[in-house]
C-alpha cells in the first residue's frame, strides 16, 4: 500500500546495520517512499537539518556514536518535528518513557514485522498531517485553568499556584488532554486515543506511569487534589479537597 499523498514520502533512515538498512529500503521503495539511509546518529542529525526535509525519520536506539535517544532529543532540541518511529531492542517500560520523552511519535520492537512497521509510517503521518493546520488566534493564546492549575498552550508554561512545574513533552500532552476534559471522568482508551494518537500500539501501562509521574509533580500536600482515579473506568481532573 503506498504513502496516502500524491507525492513520494521522504524517509531519512538511521541505522547501521546495514542487511536491516539494505531489506528496508528496497521494501520502503516498493511502498513508494524516497530513503536516505545515515548509518550514524551524526550523519543523521545533519540530514534531519538539510534540504529536501524528510517528511519521516526511523531511527534506531544504538548507533556507533550517539544514542537514537540523544539524536531525538537534539533534533527537537532544533524545533524540528519530522515525526519520528524509533526501532529498538528495549522492551522495558522505562525504556519506553524514555524514548517518549525524548521525543519520538512511536517505537518498534525488534524483530519487527515489516507490515507492521509501513503500517505505523501511515499512521504517524496522518497523525503529522492532522495536527499540521493553522492555528486560530484564539488557540495561539489560550489560557487552561482548573482550580489554581494553569497551563499556557502558546508558551507551554504550567504553573500551581505561585510554583512553576517542569513537564517533559508526553507529561504535557497528557496534563493537557485532562485539563480540556476538566469535570469529566475520560476512559483509559479514550486518553491512550488523545495524548498518543489511535494508531498507538504502545503498553497501557504507560498512562499509569505518566500518570504517576504528574502527580509528582502537580499535586502538593496542603492544595486539594486534582487528579483522581475512576477505578475500572479511567481518571478525571477535577478540584476536590483532601
Amino acid at each position: 500500500m503506498s504513502p496516502e499523498s500524491q507525492h513520494r514520502l521522504r524517509v531519512l533512515l538511521v541505522d547501521d546495520e546495514h542487511k536491516l538498512t539494505d531489506l528496508l529500503r528496497l521494501e520502503l521503495d516498493v511502498e513508494g517512499y524516497d530513503v536516505d539511509v545515515a548509518s550514524d546518529g551524526a550523519s543523521g542529525l545533519i540530514r534531519s537539518r538539510a534540504e529536501p526535509t524528510p517528511d519521516l525519520i526511523i531511527l534506531d536506539w544504538n548507533l556507533p556514536d550517539f544514542s537514537g535517544i540523544d539524536i531525538c532529543q537534539r533534533i527537537r532540541a532544533g524545533g524540528i518535528t519530522i515525526p519520528i518511529l524509533m526501532l529498538t531492542g528495549h522492551d522495558e517500560i522505562t525504556d519506553r518513557v524514555k524514548a517518549l520523552d525524548a521525543g519520538v511519535d512511536d517505537y518498534l520492537i525488534k524483530p519487527f514485522s515489516i507490515d507492521e512497521l509501513m503500517a505505523r509510517l501511515r499512521a504517524m503521518h496522518r497523525r503529522a498531517e492532522t495536527f499540521s493546520g493553522p492555528v486560530s488566534g484564539s488557540e495561539v493564546n489560550e489560557i487552561l485553568k482548573v482550580a489554581d492549575l494553569s497551563m499556557n498552550t502558546r508558551t507551554r508554561d504550567v504553573t500551581r499556584g505561585d510554583r512553576a512545574l517542569r513537564l517533559s513533552v508526553k507529561e504535557y500532552d497528557l496534563l493537557n488532554f485532562l485539563m480540556r476534559g476538566a469535570g469529566r471522568v475520560l476512559e483509559r482508551q479514550e486518553i491512550m486515543h488523545g495524548v498518543w494518537g489511535e494508531n498507538f500500539y504502545g503498553d497501557d501501562n504507560l498512562l499509569d506511569v505518566y500518570i504517576r509521574y504528574l502527580r509528582q509533580k502537580v499535586e502538593l500536600d496542603d492544595a486539594p487534589t486534582l487528579i483522581h482515579t475512576v477505578r475500572g473506568v479511567g481518571f478525571i481532573l477535577r478540584e476536590q479537597s483532601n
